[in-house]
């Protein structure tokens, strides 16, 4: 296992039990996990020993909302994605943090404007998410920026939205597709040398406490309305954007 001081255990235990509040619950809710995990570790090193994480959480997801995803909308988007994870990992080592951020950022902002503008003039702009090559666009930036920077959540998180999907169907629908994606990152992952079996160890005893976490998210979003939902879902994506945009400059 990873060698840790206390606060730093504190740190991992905390971001294994909002990987299972997020992916069973309320995606924003994760927000804080890339950078707290980059704050005790090496980024490139703390994106390969987040990405079993991740998979034990969409597991423990996909078990409990699996009835709900939505599978013809996950079958027109993983090939496109597929195909993001396999240019993030040809660009994975070109492409710096200060430079990657921002892009994925802007980008994000953008697309939660449109969501934004999309919802104020329902009369406009409502065949654009059902056309094929609205799918392909999300589905090659998801990969690549999963494969990047584990940054594809605010991506699906608007694709998902712009579905119009209730809060059963959006939850069980990324549960699938984030064990799918995550899944696939693993080769890449390893061959890169971003999982180790130390890491791995230490991934696996993160597992209780992602359960714990997942259990939790359950909870909240039966108690949660549609709308309010909605809304947490839009304001944490923006907010996630806005860090992305920003954390270059700290």
């Amino acid at each position: 296992m990873l060698h840790f001081d206390a606060v730093s255990w504190v740190v991992v235990i905390s971001c294994a039990m909002m990987i299972g509040f997020s992916k069973a619950g309320i995606m924003g809710a994760g927000a804080l996990i890339v950078p707290l995990l980059a704050a005790i570790m090496p980024a490139r090193e703390s994106t390969g020993f987040l990405l079993p994480m991740l998979s034990i959480g969409d597991i423990t997801a996909t078990i409990y909302w699996r009835r709900h995803a939505d599978w013809p909308k996950l079958i027109r988007l993983m090939p496109w994605t597929l195909s993001g994870v396999y240019l993030g990992f040809l660009w994975l080592g070109r492409i710096t943090d200060q430079f990657l951020m921002p892009v994925i950022g802007g980008i994000v902002l953008f697309l939660v404007c449109i969501h934004f503008w999309q919802q104020s003039r329902p009369d406009y702009g409502t065949r654009i998410p059902h056309n094929w090559w609205f799918a392909a666009i999300m589905g090659i930036m998801a990969g690549t920026t999963s494969m990047l920077a584990n940054a594809a959540g605010p991506i699906m998180v608007i694709y998902l939205l712009s579905m119009k999907l209730d809060k059963e169907n959006f939850i069980g629908t990324a549960a699938v597709f984030f064990l799918l994606l995550n899944l696939s990152k693993m080769p890449f992952s390893s061959k890169l040398d971003l999982i180790t079996s130390a890491s791995l160890l230490t991934n696996l005893a993160m597992a209780p406490f992602i359960v714990i976490g997942a259990l939790l998210g359950v909870a909240a979003v039966h108690r949660i309305p549609q709308q309010l939902f909605d809304r947490v879902m839009q304001i944490a994506t923006a907010l996630i954007a806005l860090y992305l945009c920003v954390k270059p400059l700290f």
